[in-house]
């Protein structure tokens, strides 16, 4: 990591932060209840009813902060429908929460409402798991960690930062939105916007169980591949079909072969779509697949082979083939500005006995989008938990008021001046 000179190597709370360390952890009870009920309504990135409910209850909770609630509608979007048909699709609305925009001093804080569980998903309830091995209570549920208790995190340390008496000198927006397990591509154009015009961003994203944060961030991007072919009857006139599976199987292995050619880019085909009754040649076949990298330039590299694949495909007699979507979120590295960011949540840390940890992550988060917009952040600063994305998710009920402390300690210092977020952003402006 690169090494970043801070006079602030040492923090010594003061009598105003002890007391809003106590108050915090005076709600931890409040805030196990709150995570059950919110993990309980199912937000699955396309359960539209649920996104709703869910939205009303986080409008409910963050409406007691300072400043202007809205509910800005997200740009609509694209798929490619199993048919081969692009559909525009429009998405729930996200939160945004406006705090002081006149403030010299401007944050951008993170999250998102949507799980990856759908409406029928067999996970729907939380419950109590074996406690850790430090004795911790743990609970597991849909969106306990990823991210509904990174959502309380965050209300609860804005909370605090509320009564203190620097808390005038910082303006902030919170920004919830309901399309980050897919990708964001509603909501990317304000990520964008937000991280334009703040020094720092903070995204609650959930921690590692044992409280390592994210460092690097690979980026990523999700395609479709749409291959036609000639229909026939496989029997009587199988030889004047064009088989689009086939053709879709030949790309995939393709594809597949790519992997290890260029460090730390990796090609993931997840779905194929196509075919139908057994006796008839196919004629449609749609991949899908995610692509990631370690740096931007990389980009260039995929484009080019993708480009290459689909050549190949339309190379052979009867098909064609047409690439679809693009990189959805660039690399995010531990450069300067975020490492300074980094080194503060550290020191913070520090401070309430907290060793704080970071390491690589090949995963992609709404930190990639701000830092896309010149916006330093840190974006692993939700709850400690584990399993996440699988019915296995789980959440150590203590990190709900420990990570709530480190972050209200973390706004306290920047109101302070201790921690200068405009040198982060500077920064960025230098690079």
């Amino acid at each position: 990591m690169p090494h970043i000179e801070n006079k602030f190597r040492k923090l010594v709370l003061s009598r105003e932060e002890r007391a809003v360390m106590n108050l915090i952890h005076k709600q931890q009870t409040s805030m196990h209840q709150n995570l059950i009920q919110w993990s309980h309504i199912n937000s699955g990135s396309h359960n539209r009813e649920g996104l709703n409910v869910m939205r009303a209850e986080l409008c409910a909770a963050f409406s007691v902060l300072p400043g202007v609630l809205s509910e800005p509608d997200l740009a609509p979007g694209q798929y490619v429908e199993p048919d081969g048909i692009k559909r525009d699709i429009s998405y729930v609305p996200a939160m945004l929460l406006t705090v002081r925009p006149e403030a010299e001093l401007q944050i951008v804080l993170t999250g998102h409402y949507d799980t990856v569980f759908p409406q029928d998903s067999h996970f729907q309830t939380t419950k109590k798991l074996a406690d850790t091995k430090a004795g911790e209570a743990v609970l597991g549920g849909p969106g306990v960690a990823d991210m509904k208790g990174g959502i309380l995190v965050m209300l609860e340390a804005l909370k605090a930062f509320e009564t203190t008496d620097n808390a005038h000198k910082v303006g902030y927006s919170v920004l919830l939105s309901p399309d980050e397990e897919i990708g964001s591509p509603g909501s990317a154009p304000l990520l964008a916007a937000l991280g334009r015009k703040a020094h720092i961003g903070l995204t609650y994203e959930p921690s590692l169980a044992d409280g390592s944060l994210a460092g690097a961030r690979k980026g990523s991007g999700n395609f479709a591949i749409i291959i036609k072919g000639r229909a026939a009857h496989a029997g009587r006139e199988h030889h004047l079909g064009r088989n689009a599976i086939n053709a879709m199987a030949r790309l995939a292995v393709a594809m597949d072969a790519l992997n290890g050619q260029r460090e730390g880019v990796t090609f993931n085909m997840s779905k194929i779509d196509g075919g139908g009754a057994v006796n008839i040649v196919p004629e449609l076949a749609i991949g899908r697949f995610n692509v990631r990298m370690l740096a931007e330039d990389d980009q260039a590299w995929i484009k080019d082979r993708l480009a290459e694949l689909v050549a190949q495909a339309n190379a052979q007699d009867g098909i064609s083939a047409e690439l679809t979507g693009g990189f959805t979120r660039p690399p995010k590295p531990m450069a300067p500005a975020n490492a300074l960011v980094f080194d503060w949540v550290k020191q913070a840390g520090n401070a309430l006995g907290l060793e704080i940890k970071w390491k690589p992550s090949g995963g992609v988060c709404e930190g990639n989008n701000l830092w896309a917009s010149g916006c330093p952040n840190v974006d692993t600063l939700g709850v400690r938990g584990g399993e996440i994305h699988s019915d296995r998710e789980f959440v150590v009920l203590t990190s709900l008021s420990e990570r709530a402390r480190l972050s209200a300690l973390i706004l306290m210092k920047i109101a302070s001046g201790e921690f200068d977020a405009k040198q982060a952003k500077s920064l960025v402006l230098e690079k």
